[in-house]
């Protein structure tokens, strides 16, 4: 196999090298041929050097886009099953949220929570999200779809007061 690849190569380089012939036919029009006709005054065409343009790189904004799958907007996508604006009794701070979201979750897409401003959890396909040992005071709880760990979209905040048993020594 290995001493065939050569000769391979030098077959495929072939047609590169190859000559050009101009003539003209019975009628009078110009013919282009690779294999200079017999009997008829041909004459060899030069060929300029091929023009090469190197690829420009994308803008930060192509870049940013994923080439397979286009820019997605879920038209609902919201928090449900925590009161916005008021308090949230979780003795042990731990409690779940649901997310509304429309169209369904597309494939390659996940939910992740942002608790404050800040990630929390690992991303879920699914619509109901837990919460565990959230400390007691004023919080803020979002949603946000992500393809790849790139945030897509994100839900308006909820603001809301965890309220836990506070016990004393």
């Amino acid at each position: 196999m290995r001493s065939a690849l050569p000769g391979l190569l030098l077959l495929l380089a072939l047609p590169a090298g190859a000559e050009i012939y101009k003539y003209l036919d019975a009628n009078g029009n110009p013919v282009f041929s690779s294999q200079p006709p017999e009997g008829v005054a041909a004459e060899r065409v030069e060929l300029p050097a091929p023009s090469i343009v190197a690829p420009q790189p994308p803008s930060p904004q192509e870049a940013a886009k994923p080439k397979d799958q286009p820019e997605i907007r879920y038209t609902r996508l919201e928090l449900t099953g925590i009161p916005d604006g008021e308090s949230l009794r979780a003795n042990n701070g731990s409690f779940s949220v649901d997310v509304a979201i429309e169209p369904r979750l597309r494939p390659g897409h996940s939910l992740r929570l942002l608790l404050d401003g800040q990630p929390y959890g690992q991303p879920a396909r699914t619509t109901r999200l837990e919460l565990v040992n959230v400390d007691r005071g004023e919080h803020s709880l979002e949603v946000e779809v992500l393809a790849d760990e790139r945030s897509l979209q994100k839900s308006a905040p909820i603001l809301f007061t965890v309220q836990r048993v506070h016990r004393g020594k």
